[in-house]
């Protein structure tokens, strides 16, 4: 009579699948902090209308200024 076992699973593939979902974490934390630009639009809403106009920006147009590279606004 033959045996077969059920259990094809390593004990260490959670381990590894837990260590790629850690690194994909990472990854895309590090990605989505590169590209957040938060705090370059928050600096400058502080500015006042003048030193926007100094450097040519309304303040209705501040999000277009900062994403211009990203898109074609």
């Amino acid at each position: 009579m033959a045996t077969i076992s059920t259990n094809s699973f390593s004990p260490r593939l959670p381990a590894l699948f837990d260590a790629f979902l850690k690194w994909l974490s990472r990854g895309t934390e590090a990605y989505i902090a590169r590209q957040s630009r938060r705090a370059e639009i928050e600096a400058l809403e502080a500015k006042s209308d003048a030193e926007l106009a100094r450097l040519g920006i309304t303040r209705d147009r501040i999000v277009h200024y900062v994403f211009a590279d990203r898109f074609f606004l």
